[in-house]
């Protein structure tokens, strides 16, 4: 076969006609191809010295797919279009729009090689790279008429524009293949050129009709609004000036979708031949082919997202800022990269937390609101004294100490929040080892605390969950109690995400479904004794005789954190309960089937499962026994089962019921609450579903009565619907429907 090819490449592709002075020519094509013929089908012959490198170069050579220097029989090597030819204002928009097309499928993630790259004008513009904006023009040729001409001046300062807001997206261009993006150029400058073009369309009002002049304007201050969007990540002391642009962005998007009906396509203003001038080791690659309704969708949702972005600039106090980013990111569809980027920037640009706070005051405010009301371990003041023998000296000495250790792992919570949801999950992962390791040094910081201040131990009643009654003594163990309560939070989430992201098999729901409840409950019990703590530091404030109004707004706060908490832990409890239940049914009567697994069993997936847990000592991970044990049930039977989730249900919707009648503050979602509530209500209707789909498996058992029981045909059918076809992506409800006669 390979001799074969040759032969036929050999026919398709005649010898060069060369002809030089210095050079005489031999045409050893007739002894090639008889040498040929010797061969065996798929023998090959190699030098000695013939590399690896210079191999894998060779099979390159010629091949359209690998060679982008391979030029087709009649084709041109140097893309010929004329940048210098005049243009029909139709066509100008054209242009543009496409620029739009090709800025938006980079924003999605296509290079910058098969997008933006693969325009003669903004190949015209980059290279060479211009030192000064009166070098960069179409043509470099300073007599060239294409240089005053007005739709071409439009285009360039559009192109301007486009390039320069490129650049200042450095953050996550992947590559930029030896191209500066006028990184030379100043802002200023292209905000310049933006505006001599809008000037001369003012002048074009008597030979370009008012649509065009509205169509062209539009698009030009569009780069304008951008490039001051941009810039608003400077702005972060400013709210009004940094949303001002992403507001103003509402009034001109319309515009363009409207005027696009008058643009005139110009195909041949955009060359995959340009990638051959462009610094990349990849092969050649088709222009990705964005429709021009879908980019600008995606247009008008990135300046709708930006503008919600800035909103973070709004502090509140440190839960509403994790709710606020954490929401945030589960909009469908999710915010483009860059709006995370910029997001991103508000948060932590110049180690400073929305352009304001320190660190150590965003951990102080998030301690005082969870553990340490109106502690004396908080006061700033603790920080003057210098007598190692004070109380205070050690009290300041040890916080920061913790602070130290603290800042990363909380700061990383933020930071992976403004992530793709498949690389929150991922992150996670690593992030609560971190938490692990923060929980060890917090309990020794806390005992020495204990011992230094000579803390009292206080009585309280255990948890509701709890086999004993007696009152217990326990100290606070508030550094060591912050921790945990996170690591745990995060444990629930890496679950969570799992389910929405598709991470577990169908068979594997009912198993997951209880470890997550495992660790809810686990979260609700340290809920409790946090809140037992919240509740004395309340006393003991009624009973001082100086009432202080901070310390009160402090305790009060703590007191309606505690109390959302206890209901979040209390609902992700139940209905991960009772959707255990459910799926324990549907599988123990064959109405949810394992696949195949010839090179797996249910003790390797379990650890495969854990996985992302087994650095964690508290809450213990449960073994493979107990694992199976739990999620299987195999000592209740169905109906007792069913009955359990249904009970399990009804505290889960009077839980979600009472979360969604919470005001913002009471709720800590300040600048999200309508993202929060609408979850909280996805969840209530997860409850009604999975109501529905119990309620259905208990008649079909009913009806069972004095057959063969499990094994009997229950006369139903399930579909277990992927997360986008959910209420909730984290609760993947069944729909169990009768199968009629």
């Amino acid at each position: 076969m390979a001799r074969l090819s040759l032969a036929h490449d050999l026919e398709q592709y005649p010898p060069p006609d060369i002809h030089s002075p210095g050079v005489i020519p031999i045409d050893i094509t007739a002894k090639f191809a008889e040498a040929v013929k010797t061969l065996e089908p798929g023998e090959l012959v190699k030098d000695g010295f013939f590399s690896l490198f210079e191999s894998v170069s060779a099979l390159e050579i010629m091949d359209p797919k690998m060679d982008s220097g391979c030029v087709a029989p009649g084709e041109k090597f140097e893309e010929e279009y004329d940048v210098s030819r005049k243009l029909l204002p139709e066509e100008v928009i054209g242009i543009i729009d496409e620029l739009i097309c090709h800025e938006i499928s980079w924003h999605l993630g296509y290079p910058l090689s098969q997008t933006l790259f693969t325009s003669v004008y903004v190949e015209a513009l980059s290279m060479p790279d211009p030192a000064k904006i009166e070098e960069a023009q179409f043509v470099r040729s300073g007599s060239s008429d294409s240089n005053t001409d007005p739709m071409l001046q439009i285009l360039r300062a559009y192109c301007l524009g486009l390039l320069k807001g490129c650049g200042h997206e450095e953050d996550f261009v992947t590559n930029t293949y030896n191209r500066t993006l006028l990184r030379r150029l100043s802002t200023r400058n292209v905000h310049y050129a933006l505006q001599d073009a809008e000037r001369l369309l003012g002048l074009l009002k008597d030979e370009v009709s008012e649509n065009i002049l509205s169509g062209l304007s539009a698009r030009l201050n569009l780069r304008r609004i951008f490039l001051e969007a941009v810039a608003s990540a400077e702005n972060t002391m400013n709210f009004a000036k940094a949303q001002a642009p992403w507001i103003e962005a509402a009034d001109v998007l319309p515009v363009i979708g409207k005027t696009h009906a008058l643009a005139k396509a110009v195909d041949d203003a955009f060359s995959a031949k340009l990638q051959r001038k462009l610094a990349s080791t990849m092969p050649p690659r088709p222009i990705v082919k964005l429709d021009f309704k879908e980019a600008f969708a995606h247009l008008s949702r990135m300046f709708e997202d930006g503008r919600e972005a800035v909103n973070v600039l709004k502090y509140t106090d440190s839960q509403c800022l994790l709710t606020f980013v954490s929401t945030f990111q589960t909009k469908k569809p999710q915010p483009l990269v860059y709006v995370r980027t910029l997001l991103q920037t508000f948060l932590f640009d110049e180690m400073k937390i929305v352009g304001r706070m320190s660190i150590r005051q965003l951990l102080d405010d998030d301690l005082s609101i969870i553990t340490l009301p109106a502690s004396p371990l908080l006061a700033r003041s603790n920080d003057e004294i210098e007598v190692v023998q004070d109380v205070r000296f050690t009290m300041s000495q040890q916080m920061e100490y913790f602070r130290e250790r603290a800042a990363q792992p909380f700061l990383d919570i933020l930071r992976t929040f403004c992530q793709n949801r498949c690389r929150i999950r991922r992150t996670l992962c690593h992030l609560i080892r971190d938490w692990e390791t923060l929980q060890v040094d917090a309990e020794d910081i806390d005992h020495v605390l204990q011992v230094k201040t000579k803390e009292r131990p206080v009585v309280h009643r255990p948890s509701m969950m709890s086999s004993s009654n007696r009152p217990v003594e326990s100290y606070t163990l508030a550094l060591s109690s912050w921790t945990y309560l996170y690591k745990l939070r995060l444990m629930e989430t890496v679950v969570q995400l799992g389910f929405e992201l598709e991470v577990y098999q169908p068979d594997e729901h009912a198993a997951m479904y209880w470890y997550l409840n495992y660790l809810a409950k686990s979260r609700l019990q340290h809920a409790e004794r946090i809140k037992s703590f919240v509740v004395h530091r309340a006393e003991q404030a009624r009973a001082s005789p100086d009432k202080d109004a901070e310390v009160d707004r402090q305790i009060q706060r703590a007191l309606a954190y505690t109390r959302l908490t206890l209901l979040d832990a209390a609902v992700t409890w139940e209905l991960s309960d009772a959707l255990a239940c459910l799926h324990t049914i549907l599988a123990r009567h064959k109405l949810v089937r394992a696949p195949a697994r010839p090179y797996s069993n249910d003790e390797l997936r379990h650890d495969l499962r854990m996985k992302p847990f087994a650095a964690i000592g508290l809450p213990s991970l449960p073994m493979f026994a107990e694992f199976t044990e739990g999620s299987r049930q195999p000592e209740t039977s169905s109906e007792d089962l069913l009955a359990y989730g249904e009970r399990a249900l009804i505290g889960a919707r009077r839980g979600f019921e009472a979360l969604s009648k919470l005001s913002a503050e009471e709720s800590f979602s300040v600048g999200s609450h309508e993202r929060w509530v609408a979850g909280v209500k996805n969840g209530l209707k997860s409850c009604i579903a999975t109501g529905i789909a119990i309620t259905t498996l208990q008649k079909a058992l009913a009806g069972l009565e004095g057959k063969a029981g499990e094994d009997s045909d229950l006369g139903l059918a399930v579909e277990i619907p992927t997360p986008d076809k959910t209420y909730h992506p984290s609760w993947i409800v069944p729909k169990v429907t009768v199968i009629s006669n």
